[in-house]
């Protein structure tokens, strides 16, 4: 935490001061200024915190992220990070924008002792979770930043993945972490697989509808665009200045890895098989995600019946916000935060609604369209590392927007 010793306060009325009397010598000072003398320490301090926790993959960007957001948690601290290429390292070295924070150097995950560790945020690859979460000790709870236990039916891991699931026991035990719609599973779930950054931009405006039968669970059309961040840090020259600039890069065209996930939260909400037309775009920003969702009405509906279900569906949720009829969503409006904003709007082709939702990477924004729908959220803070800290303060009992709080930052 920041100390602040206050040495004197002296104000139009008086002054107090270091021994707690006050005067009023208004005619010593001038009556129109406000002096305050004080040291402050912005160094983060160590302090013991009642959870432990261990960030497996602390130099990307979602181990970083976790780092930042833990930094105001009053319950959580971390006493382990692990990156094999950076082990020996402070993550001030690595990430200069946390040279505050006083945390223990970097490790190789073969090196980490988890004895003085509760729980982990797993920040790992996809394919290289499985393994390392299946040596870990039963007694940890885990919350996995990989799709290695997105999918409950391995067969599709494989076919979507390109290999074979390694800890297909754990699987069964893996609970989908989607905060708003599973919370009570993740109350008492060991191990929860963090949803994908796209899949929880898709699934919540979703959801609610399907589940309700207020929408067609057929003919749905996605159109979701990511900042370059969602690619990870890793050195790709896809993702070099030059590729990326000054353009719009549309990738994973019908064979996106998110395409089974998104379809198995629809087809449990519908209770029957759903399937999608999912195609991502790469735009030429560091953070941010929006999806245009494009769906069918059910039958005598119109889009005002939709966004009455979603506002009544999140009220009383902190952290997804229905706009009111007409406002739309911009990926600005949730940058840094962990909110996601929805609305509706009707299409001009009657029978249909596009609905447009927006996150900050880590934060969503919904907006719903009839005929089009819009979805905005963070990519790093709703769409990775703050639903990870949301559903670790569900799984250990806190409220689960402790540490959350942050205001997006605009402009």
């Amino acid at each position: 935490m920041t100390s602040a010793t206050f040495s004197s306060i002296f104000s139009r009325t008086g002054c107090l001061r270091k021994d707690g009397v006050s005067s009023s010598k208004a005619d010593t000072w001038n009556a129109k200024k406000v002096f305050v003398k004080c040291s402050v320490s912005t160094k983060t301090q160590k302090a013991e915190k009642e959870v432990r926790l261990g960030v497996l993959g602390a130099s990307g960007y979602t181990g970083s992220e976790i780092v930042r957001l833990l930094a105001n948690h009053p319950h959580f601290g971390i006493t382990l990070m692990t990156a094999d290429r950076k082990a020996g390292q402070s993550i001030g070295s690595v990430f200069p924008h946390l040279v505050s924070q006083d945390l223990p150097k970097m490790v190789a995950i073969k090196d980490a002792d988890f004895s003085d560790v509760d729980a982990v945020f797993c920040c790992l690859p996809h394919g290289t979770t499985q393994e390392i979460i299946k040596g870990l000790p039963r007694s940890l709870k885990i919350v996995d930043l990989s799709a290695d236990f997105r999918l409950r039916d391995i067969s599709e891991y494989e076919e979507w993945y390109g290999q074979v699931h390694r800890a297909p026991e754990l699987q069964k035990e893996a609970v989908y972490g989607l905060t708003e719609i599973l919370r009570e599973e993740i109350k008492g779930a060991r191990l929860v697989a963090n949803p994908g950054c796209y899949p929880t931009s898709v699934q919540l405006p979703l959801v609610p509808l399907i589940k309700a039968n207020l929408i067609e669970p057929k003919n749905i059309i996605i159109d979701s665009k990511s900042g370059v961040s969602g690619a990870g840090r890793g050195a790709k020259e896809a993702n070099l200045y030059t590729e990326i600039a000054e353009g719009i890069y549309s990738y994973g065209v019908t064979r996106h890895r998110h395409v089974p996930e998104i379809e198995q939260g629809l087809s449990d909400a519908a209770s029957s098989k759903v399937t999608v037309s999912f195609t991502p775009h790469l735009m030429p920003m560091s953070r941010g995600m929006q999806s245009t969702i494009y769906v069918e009405l059910a039958s005598g509906l119109n889009f005002k019946d939709l966004h009455q279900h979603l506002k009544l569906s999140y009220e009383d949720e902190e952290f997804v916000v229905v706009l009111e009829e007409g406002a739309v969503p911009h990926t600005h409006n949730t940058r840094g935060s962990n909110y996601c904003f929805i609305n509706v709007f009707p299409d001009r082709i009657p029978g249909r609604a596009i609905i447009i939702s927006v996150v900050w990477f880590m934060f969503p924004v919904f907006v719903l369209k009839i005929s089009a729908s819009k979805f905005h959220i963070d990519n790093l803070v709703k769409g990775a590392s703050g639903q990870a800290l949301q559903n670790l303060n569900v799984m250990m009992g806190f409220p689960e927007n402790t540490g959350l709080l942050y205001q997006p930052l605009f402009p």
